[in-house]
């Protein structure tokens, strides 16, 4: 599976703002590939606007389309007008590992709920619409075996393929490289041994 991530570094932000009726709408947005990622997000909001009405969330830690590491909360305002429709704006992002709190400063005049609604899902989508994003490739990790006068042949392949090689083992017989091979792809290495002419070992580690 091939998705997008936010390119944000470890407890940084990416921040929107919106105003709604005199009521400003602050949206903070993170790289949450764990619910503690998340969770300096949340601190992070509260710390730096304590005097909010409001800090609303929503995050899913995990792909698109994750259903066990998600969660969103309402934070005082009537029940399903914020935390909710946050994260159906995460969801339909396609977006995945991502956490969003939005800090509302209340402007005087009452939205209704579903003026909330809007205001809220409006705050996250100006987040996302600036937001830097990353490809995440998930990857199966696989043992090739190759002899020593191999190895440069073989560390080029990947590369041609875009293999990582994550780590390199050395003993008497030879190389043990660990690759990442793509979930999403058919694995294939008849091109390597064409090259080397020869027949590979290859283990799912």
């Amino acid at each position: 599976m091939r998705y997008r991530v936010p390119d944000l570094a470890p407890e940084t932000w990416h921040t929107a703002e919106i105003d709604v009726e005199k009521s400003q709408f602050l949206a903070w947005v993170c790289h949450a590939p764990t619910t503690d990622a998340f969770d300096a997000l949340l601190q992070a909001a509260k710390a730096a606007h304590p005097n909010a009405s409001h800090h609303c969330t929503a995050f899913i830690a995990g792909p698109p389309g994750e259903q066990t590491h998600i969660g969103f909360s309402d934070d005082g305002e009537p029940g399903g007008t914020a935390g909710r429709p946050m994260f159906q704006a995460l969801q339909g992002s396609q977006i995945g590992e991502i956490g969003c709190v939005v800090i509302r400063y209340f402007g005087g005049t009452k939205l209704g709920t579903g003026g909330l609604a809007r205001a809220y899902a409006q705050a996250v989508n100006a987040g996302l619409e600036t937001l830097p994003t990353r490809e995440v490739v998930e990857r199966d990790s696989y043992l090739l075996k190759v002899s020593f006068a191999h190895e440069a042949q073989a560390r080029a392949w990947c590369d041609e393929q875009a293999l990582p090689v994550q780590q390199a083992e050395y003993d008497g017989n030879g190389v043990s490289l660990t690759i990442g091979w793509p979930r999403d792809v058919e694995l294939d290495i008849s091109g390597l041994e064409n090259r080397l002419k020869t027949s590979i070992e290859l283990q799912r580690t």
